[in-house]
C-alpha cells in the first residue's frame, strides 16, 4: 500500500455487487457480501477491485443511472458499510476503486428533476436540452448506445433532452461549470472516504457538440464499434459530435489535478469509440490526464494471432508515454470462454491460455469476477432477461445478463451459496461444478492456477514494467518479447487446437512460469494446443 504508482502494471479484480455474495438473504448481492468475500479475493493476489455502481439509484440500469452520487442505495447496505468495507481491503493490501458514471444521471435524480421543470430555474442548463425541429422531430440525427434517438421529447420544458443511452439517463452538460464542479466535489467526497480511485464509465461521452451537428454516415463498419455485432444502428454513424469532444480532455486534466491532492490514487477510463487507440492516448498521455485507459478492442470476438498483434502493436505505437489497461472481459460483454473459445465449446486449458497472455502485456489489468473460475457466458431465456438493452436487440443480440449471473460458491447450496432465496437472475447450472469450494479443493483447478500465477506475476518486475515488441505470430502462434535493462524473455503462445513448433532465433533458459507446458528443445519449442511458456533469451 506504501506505492503511489502501484497502478502501472497492477492488476485490478472488479467485482459486480449485485452478482457476487448476497449477505442478507433477498436475491441481491451487497457490500457485506464483499465484505464477507475479502479473504477470497485477497487470496487472488489481485493490487485492487474495481467496485461497480452501488450508489442510490432506480435501478432501470443497475446502478448506472444514479439519483443520489453520495449516497449507497438501500439495496447494497449503508454508508457504514462500505466505510467498513474499504477499511478492510486497505488491511489486506487491497485498494478501492469505485465507478463514476459521471456522463449521465437517473432521470429521478432531483438536479433533472428541478431542470425539467422550467427553463429558468437554477439547473436549468445542468442537462443538455434543445429545441425541436421546424417539423416537431429531434435536433439531430444522434442515436442512443441502447437503440433508437438519443433525444426524448419533455412536455414540460417543451424541449429534447440528450441521452446517450436509456431515456431514464438524461446527459448532464458539461458545458455548464457548475455541473462539472459538482461532480468533481462528489468525486471528493469519496476520496475523503478513502477511496484510491476511479473506473470512469463512459469517460469520452462528457461532452457533446455545441452546434448540434448531424453525425455523418458510416460506410466502413469496424469489428469492436459499439453496436455491430447487436445489428445496432448506432455503428451506422461516425460519431464525431455526440462524443470524444476536445473539451473532453480538459475535464479529464481536472480529475487528474484533484486526484493529485490524494498520493496513491488512479483512475482508469472506459473509451467507446471507433478510434479507441489514438483517445486513449490523448486520455493517458502527458503526465497531466488519466493514469490509465481500456477500450473494448480485446473485448470482441477477434482473438487471431494477427488481431491481437495488430491490436498491441497499435496500443504501443500510439500510447507512448500513456498507459493502457488490458481487459479481455467485463459486465458489459459476452464472458471470455464463449466469447473467444473455437467451435462454441469453452476449455479450460485454453482458458489458462488466456490468462497467461493477458497478464504478460505491457500495462496494468482488469480481471472480471469469475473469469478466475473459468466461467463461461450462462444462457437464459427470453423471460429471463432483466438488461433493457438485451430486451430490445433480443435474439440477435442477448444483452448482458448472461455474463453477470450470481458467483458460484458452493456446488451442492441451494442457488450455488450465492444466496438462500431465488437470485435476481439465476445461478447457471453449468457454473456449479466450477464453484469456489470445488475448486479450492483442486490443486489443478482454473483457480489454484489463477493464484499461482499471479503471485509468480508480482515477482518478476520484467512483465510489470518491461518493453514489448513483437517477433512472430502466423495462424496459430503468437511470440513476443519483454525487455528490462539487461533481461530479456520470449513469450510464446499458441492460440490454435493443434500442436505447434517454433524455431527459436537465439538460445534460452526456459522459465518455471505456473501452468506453462512449452517443451524447449535446443533450438526449437514445442507448444501443445492451447500452450505456452516463457524463456530468457540468453544470446
Amino acid at each position: 500500500m506504501n506505492r503511489n504508482d502501484w497502478w502501472r502494471g497492477g492488476v485490478i479484480y472488479q467485482v459486480y455487487p449485485r452478482s457476487f455474495f448476497d449477505s442478507n438473504g433477498d436475491g441481491v448481492g451487497d457490500l457485506l457480501g464483499v465484505l464477507e468475500k475479502i479473504d477470497y479475493i485477497a487470496s487472488l493476489q489481485v493490487d485492487a477491485i474495481w467496485l461497480s455502481p452501488f450508489f442510490t439509484s432506480p435501478m432501470k440500469d443497475f446502478g448506472y443511472d444514479v439519483s443520489d452520487y453520495r449516497g449507497v442505495d438501500p439495496l447494497f447496505g449503508t454508508l457504514a458499510d462500505f466505510s467498513q468495507l474499504v477499511r478492510a481491503a486497505h488491511a489486506r493490501g487491497i485498494r478501492v476503486l469505485i465507478d463514476q458514471v459521471l456522463n449521465h444521471s437517473s432521470d429521478q435524480h432531483a438536479w433533472f428533476e428541478e431542470s425539467r421543470s422550467s427553463r429558468d430555474n437554477p439547473k436549468a442548463d445542468w442537462y443538455v436540452w434543445a429545441e425541436p425541429r421546424d417539423d416537431g422531430t429531434p435536433p439531430n440525427n444522434w442515436l442512443s448506445v441502447f437503440g433508437g434517438p438519443a433525444w426524448t421529447w419533455d412536455s414540460r420544458r417543451r424541449q429534447y433532452y440528450l441521452h446517450n443511452f436509456l431515456a431514464s439517463q438524461p446527459d448532464l452538460n458539461f458545458h455548464c461549470e457548475a455541473v462539472q464542479q459538482q461532480l468533481l466535489d462528489d468525486m471528493t467526497f469519496w476520496l475523503a472516504l478513502g477511496v484510491d480511485g476511479f473506473r470512469l464509465d463512459a469517460a469520452n461521452f462528457y461532452f457533446h457538440d455545441r452546434q448540434l451537428r448531424s453525425n455523418p454516415a458510416n460506410h466502413a463498419l469496424r469489428e469492436g464499434s459499439i453496436g455491430v455485432r447487436s445489428d445496432n444502428p448506432y455503428a451506422y454513424q461516425q460519431h464525431i459530435y455526440d462524443k470524444t469532444q476536445p473539451e473532453n480532455l480538459l475535464f479529464l486534466r481536472r480529475i487528474r489535478q484533484l486526484l493529485e491532492r490524494y498520493p496513491g490514487t488512479a483512475a482508469v477510463a472506459e473509451i467507446g469509440c471507433d478510434h479507441s487507440l489514438r483517445t486513449m492516448a490523448a486520455y493517458t498521455g502527458g503526465g497531466d490526464t488519466l493514469h490509465m485507459a481500456y477500450s473494448f478492442d480485446l473485448l470482441t470476438e477477434q482473438c487471431s494471432p494477427a488481431f491481437l498483434r495488430s491490436t498491441i502493436e497499435s496500443v504501443e505505437a500510439e500510447l507512448v508515454d500513456g498507459w493502457p489497461c488490458w481487459s479481455i472481459g467485463n459486465h458489459d460483454v459476452v464472458r471470455v470462454m464463449s466469447r473467444w473459445a473455437l467451435n462454441g465449446q469453452p476449455d479450460c486449458g485454453r482458458g489458462r491460455l488466456f490468462m497467461a497472455l493477458l497478464l504478460s502485456l505491457r500495462g496494468s489489468v482488469c480481471l472480471y469476477q469469475g473469469e478466475e473460475l473459468g466461467l463461461d457466458e450462462a444462457e437464459l431465456q427470453y423471460e429471463q432477461l432483466v438488461d433493457p438493452y438485451g430486451i430490445r436487440f433480443w435474439p440477435e443480440f442477448k444483452g448482458r445478463d448472461g455474463c453477470r449471473t450470481p458467483m458460484p460458491w458452493h456446488a451442492q447450496d441451494p442457488h450455488g451459496g450465492f444466496s438462500a432465496e431465488q437470485p435476481w437472475l439465476p445461478v447457471s447450472a453449468g457454473h456449479l461444478p466450477l464453484s469456489v469450494a470445488a475448486q479450492e479443493a483442486d490443486e489443478a483447478s482454473m483457480l489454484a492456477t489463477y493464484r499461482r500465477f499471479l503471485a509468480w506475476r508480482r515477482q518478476q518486475p520484467l512483465l510489470i514494467e518491461g518493453r514489448l515488441r513483437v517477433v512472430h505470430h502466423d495462424d496459430a502462434l503468437l511470440v513476443f518479447e519483454r525487455r528490462l535493462g539487461e533481461e530479456a524473455w520470449l513469450c510464446l503462445f499458441n492460440l490454435g487446437a493443434e500442436a505447434r513448433h517454433f524455431s527459436l532465433p537465439n538460445p534460452v533458459e526456459a522459465l518455471p512460469a505456473p501452468a506453462s507446458n512449452a517443451v524447449f528443445e535446443g533450438s526449437g519449442v514445442h507448444l501443445p494446443a492451447h500452450g505456452f511458456g516463457f524463456a530468457r533469451l540468453l544470446g
